[in-house]
């Protein structure tokens, strides 16, 4: 994959994709916070043609609001023709978080079950540490078992069920069998929930790259559960957007929530 961008023209490109994240971020906020408001990124990795790295919006008070991935209009081209992986850290203010780390999934030639079956996109939010995330293979004795293990009826969000089998450094999926592409419509985007032992360990946002191509603009609520196994600050919205003037997209986790 190359990159590219000069050093100058990805510094330009950063200062104006957190110009346009910190606004975004202070329409939500009181007037005695948006002047504090701010947010910061992660490293870039390559991607297709461009590069992506994450984001992380906190207020005043210096609690997280958003988060999410950025990357150019150019990385969706210059792809490879087969399925490929980026990981992605976050700055500092991830560990205010409940994630860890992403991982940006590329599908050219989509995955069961059949409404995905499209080249799209993976947008992988893991809660778990790289390493726990590595783990899940084969290998271990027990994977069938942990594979198969589903949370407690709690902490299962509102309407999800747990799809059979599982992906090896992933764990089992949890799709909502009331998205629009699982009644007969074309697949655009959809909120996928990861498990593994027993425990949610991700959420993903999913995006057909036709989708994407069109340059949305659009924020969509996150079915949620009655409890969260660990206390923190979650999402209730997932969105993606189209920055002209920055020519990138961003994927969002937004309006987190403080859940006990």
């Amino acid at each position: 994959m190359s990159v590219a961008h000069s050093l100058i023209t990805t510094r330009h490109r950063r200062s104006a994709v957190i110009s346009v994240l910190a606004l975004a971020a202070l329409a939500a906020c009181s007037d005695s916070t948006r002047a504090n408001s701010r947010t910061t990124v992660g490293p870039d990795v390559a991607l297709g043609n461009g590069t992506a790295h994450t984001w992380v919006t906190v207020d005043a008070s210096g609690n997280p609001t958003a988060l999410g991935l950025a990357f150019t209009e150019s990385a969706l081209s210059g792809l490879p023709t087969t399925m490929s992986s980026v990981r992605l850290h976050f700055p500092a203010e991830g560990t205010l978080t409940p994630f860890d780390h992403a991982e940006i999934d590329w599908n050219p030639d989509g995955h069961e079950p059949q409404p995905y079956m499209v080249p799209h996109f993976d947008f992988h939010f893991y809660q778990i540490t790289e390493a726990e995330q590595d783990a899940i293979t084969p290998a271990d004795s027990d994977y069938d078992a942990k594979m198969a293990a589903a949370p407690s009826a709690e902490f299962i969000p509102q309407d999800y069920i747990q799809t059979p089998g599982g992906v090896p450094q992933m764990g089992a999926h949890w799709v909502d069998p009331t998205s629009p592409e699982l009644n007969g419509q074309p697949f655009t985007s959809t909120f996928i929930y990861g498990s593994w032992d027993g425990a949610f360990t991700f959420m993903e946002p999913m995006m057909a790259l036709s989708y994407l191509q069109s340059k949305p603009d659009t924020t969509m609520a996150v079915k949620l559960p009655a409890k969260y196994a660990t206390p923190g600050r979650y999402p209730t919205t997932y969105g993606v957007s189209y920055d002209a003037s920055a020519k990138e997209y961003r994927i969002t986790l937004g309006t987190l929530v403080q859940r006990n």
